[in-house]
């Protein structure tokens, strides 16, 4: 296990940084940015989705400029990290516990010419390495669902956020009224023993200090996403063989399937949550 990596961050790491993980969610789930889309229509691309997604956060924050730090957690391809440079000329540190996933974001901040406002760290956001109120901006997208310790999460956010700093964030969840017992094909597709939920991530944030800008409920794309990707896999197939191996394309579909399926039956939540940290 990696240094200061609990179990469950340390299952993730080794997860996303399989042969099978990364050249799937590379060039299936929609390269740059591999979260939650918007969904315009049933038929949207998966990667303009994505994109949108981060789009409507970014609209989102507030004050942010040349002059502000940004982390993002969990910063995957770092597709957003660089969207928020590119839009604001701030500077955006990109913490990612994959190296495999790392090395892909290094390269595209290279070749965008954009690797001077973005630095991207190996680390898990459990253990945040920066120093106190270093950041105007905390985001997230899709990631903390893959902590055992969402509540250290939300306190090391809390720590590294500057005075007046903002937390944006989503996160696949279940619903605050979800039954007992339900999610067990949903958390076996990447391997969780549990999912937050909006009334978790209120209570923590009031917990440590943060205050509640807004929560904008987006559930409806969570099927409509994973319908989208399994779809893509689907089609991409045949094109993937020797890339991504066939179990593990055959146990995406079912797994897939298992978060539409839940999706539908109102047991999930995907929402945007806006949180902020007192000016004084």
């Amino acid at each position: 296990m990696s240094i200061g990596y609990s179990e469950t961050v340390e299952t993730a790491r080794r997860y996303y940084n399989s042969d099978d993980a990364d050249n799937f969610y590379f060039l299936v789930w929609g390269g740059e940015d591999i979260h939650i889309g918007l969904y315009e229509t049933s038929e949207d691309p998966v990667a303009d989705a994505s994109h949108r997604t981060v789009a409507r956060m970014a609209d989102s924050a507030s004050g942010v400029g040349p002059e502000s730090r940004v982390l993002d957690i969990g910063a995957g391809y770092g597709g957003a990290a660089r969207y928020l440079a590119k839009r604001f000329g701030c500077r955006v540190t990109a913490l990612n516990l994959s190296e495999k996933e790392n090395e892909r974001d290094r390269q595209m901040n290279a070749e965008q010419g954009i690797d001077h406002l973005i630095d991207v760290v190996d680390g898990s956001f459990e253990a945040i390495p920066a120093e106190d109120a270093s950041f105007d901006l905390v985001w997230s997208q899709d990631a903390i669902l893959h902590s055992g310790e969402r509540e250290k999460v939300i306190a090391e956010v809390a720590r590294v956020l500057r005075p007046g700093g903002e937390l944006i964030f989503t996160d696949p969840m279940q619903a605050d009224d979800c039954p007992a017992g339900v999610l067990g094909p949903v958390l076996d597709r990447i391997h969780l023993a549990s999912l937050g939920s909006v009334g978790f991530y209120r209570e923590m944030a009031a917990k440590y200090g943060l205050a509640e800008v807004e929560v904008i409920d987006l559930t409806e794309n969570l099927p409509a996403h994973y319908q989208r990707v399994r779809e893509e896999l689907e089609r991409l197939r045949p094109e993937l063989e020797g890339k991504v191996s066939d179990t593990y394309v055959t146990n995406m579909i079912k797994g897939l399937k298992a978060w539409v399926d839940a999706g539908n039956n109102g047991y999930l939540n995907w929402s945007i949550l806006h949180f902020r940290k007192p000016a004084s």
